[in-house]
């Protein structure tokens, strides 16, 4: 079998959600079924075998991708949400936008103290949100073991900032630009 191009199933937007941007948009791939399955074998593979007890999923299509990962591991999915969409006691973690900030939260009994999470995304731009994430998991008492994505925007830095606390990160592929 041929070797899937993920890269070629992910759908550009210039302009989205504003000018200069180029929105890089997984829901063509995610449609696509030999391309969802082999990403979430991609996510995967680099952590079979490996002590993990909970996926970490970024709102929104991290639960797309997170909850398939959860699925294959036989592990717990802890949704990372937008402020203000849990019912229940949240922890929260703010992180800094082009203008002001936003807010992630978890549910305060989501992750046990010493529990290995894998933080699941759909893309690292310039890792505000990941960070984020990552110390809420911290927060808790769970230990990143390690970050995974689809897709990486070098460009903007974010692998960086999140291999700078310390957790390895993977991704698929890479577009440069914005």
């Amino acid at each position: 079998m041929n070797a899937y191009d993920i890269k070629a199933q992910v759908r550009s937007i210039p302009g989205y959600p504003k000018d200069g941007i180029i929105f890089r948009d997984i829901t063509t791939l995610l449609a696509d079924a030999r391309g969802f399955r082999t990403v979430i074998d991609q996510l995967v593979q680099p952590f079979a075998g490996r002590r993990i007890d909970k996926v970490a999923g970024i709102e929104a299509r991290g639960f797309i991708l997170g909850g398939a990962v959860a699925h294959q591991l036989s592990v717990g999915f802890v949704p990372v949400r937008k402020k203000g969409k849990l019912p229940w006691t949240t922890v929260g973690e703010d992180y800094a936008l082009e203008y002001g900030t936003d807010r992630v939260e978890v549910h305060a009994d989501a992750i046990a103290p010493g529990e290995q999470v894998l933080l699941i995304d759909d893309l690292i731009a310039t890792g505000g949100t990941a960070v984020a994430a990552i110390k809420l998991v911290e927060k808790l008492g769970g230990v990143v073991m390690a970050a995974s994505f689809v897709i990486d925007l070098p460009e903007l830095g974010g692998r960086a900032l999140v291999e700078q606390r310390g957790v390895p990160t993977v991704a698929l592929i890479a577009f440069d630009g914005h």
